[in-house]
């Protein structure tokens, strides 16, 4: 799997615990391959990010090859997909690699709720 820096590998075994579990802020999820080419573009942005909005926001990969229980529930038919739970359920989904800034401004309407929710102890 093409591992980005930093983020963790979660599998069809764990699932529910790191992703489905997570509480407090949201988990995003990057469903890639080994063969995927702009799963490769993407492993150095999901690196930035996960360094950069650790406080709110987790970030995780699933190999989509090895682990098709995962894949096959959320219906993810294309690689990368990027979905996006919180408190466990499926909030927000993309499709594509993208660049840094275009992939924080996608996601900036989930990090606010996340910081809303931790300023109001929720």
């Amino acid at each position: 799997m093409i591992h980005a820096q930093g983020v963790a590998e979660v599998t069809d075994a764990d699932f529910g615990t790191e992703v489905l579990g997570e509480r407090g802020r949201p988990v995003l999820v990057e469903f890639t391959a080994d063969w995927c080419g702009p799963c490769r573009q993407l492993a150095p942005v999901l690196s930035a990010i996960a360094s950069e909005e650790a406080d709110r926001l987790k970030v995780v990969q699933i190999d989509a090859d090895r682990n098709p229980a995962t894949v096959t529930r959320y219906g993810v038919l294309s690689m990368p997909t990027l979905l996006v739970f919180r408190d466990g359920e499926p909030v927000q989904q993309m499709v594509g690699a993208r660049a840094k800034r275009r992939l924080l401004q996608e996601l900036e309407e989930q990090l606010t709720a996340s910081s809303v929710q931790g300023a109001q102890g929720v």
